[in-house]
């Protein structure tokens, strides 16, 4: 396949969104986000890999969308090196880990710089060399990584994590540029508020948790399955021009400035 080739699509309008036929892997389908993915994906027809460094997690989840699990911690670079080889040909590659440590940066560790930096960014740059090239090769394939509204809007005590997730929209639009003459889609999606394990500390504080509600347009937070119709969106047909794409999903919290009310 030469530079400019990418495949167009060829689903009927009523199949765009339909996913028959692919294979999907989803890392973090454990819990929260990556577990609504795997199983919106298995809605849409998907043979769905779920794959977590919680094999029980991910277990629980392949039962319950007829998936396969899939034991994988992408601190182990070896391991996820290993990974393409092991799942075979791979049509979709979703993945949604990370962590954060709250806290302002003029008190953050070494230690927990180098662990947030490892997990949020080194390990979706060594997923996307591993799952990248063979997708490449084959002339196909959709990339959807997992950032988050707060890689353009910053909170004091998550500057790290902030510049993880701008960091990630960066390499996935580098990765989109440099994979697209190949056939392969790589976008990014950039979740708001979601009542997810990650949250916990927010939603265990009626006060916080209030405070982000009131921040969004729709005035609450989102569960883990408004996340999926994104992902299946960005993994099928349906999405065939869309490449170095950041679909935001935040209730509309970025789109607003302040919470003034005019008079009426």
């Amino acid at each position: 396949m030469t530079a400019n080739s990418a495949p167009r699509p060829t689903a009927a309008p009523a199949d765009l969104f339909r996913l028959d036929g692919r294979r999907a892997v989803v890392i973090g389908a454990g819990s929260g986000i990556g577990a609504a993915s795997a199983s919106a994906l298995a809605a849409h027809g998907a043979e769905v890999v779920c794959a977590d460094r919680d094999l029980a997690a991910a277990t629980a989840t392949a039962a319950a969308t007829s998936g396969e699990p899939y034991l994988l911690d992408l601190l182990d670079r070896a391991a996820v090196r290993a990974a393409p080889a092991e799942l075979g040909d791979v049509d979709v590659l979703v993945f949604t880990p990370a962590t954060n440590v709250r806290r302002r940066l003029v008190d953050c560790t070494d230690e927990e710089f180098d662990h947030i930096v490892d997990l949020n960014l080194r390990a979706p740059f060594d997923l996307l060399r591993a799952f990248g090239r063979p997708m490449a090769e084959r002339g196909r394939g959709s990339i959807i990584g997992v950032s988050s509204i707060r890689a353009v809007t910053v909170e004091p005590a998550q500057g790290i994590y902030s510049a993880t997730k701008a960091g990630l929209v960066a390499l996935l639009n580098t990765a989109a540029a440099e994979l697209g003459p190949l056939g392969v889609r790589v976008n990014t999606l950039a979740p708001g508020v979601v009542e997810s394990p990650m949250t916990t500390w927010a939603q265990s504080d009626p006060a916080r948790y209030d405070a982000y509600a009131a921040r969004t347009v729709l005035g609450r937070w989102a569960q883990p399955e408004e996340m999926a119709g994104a992902v299946v969106f960005l993994a099928s047909d349906a999405a065939s021009y869309v490449t170095a794409g950041v679909l935001t999903v935040d209730g509309g919290w970025t789109a607003v400035d302040g919470r003034f009310v005019p008079p009426e």
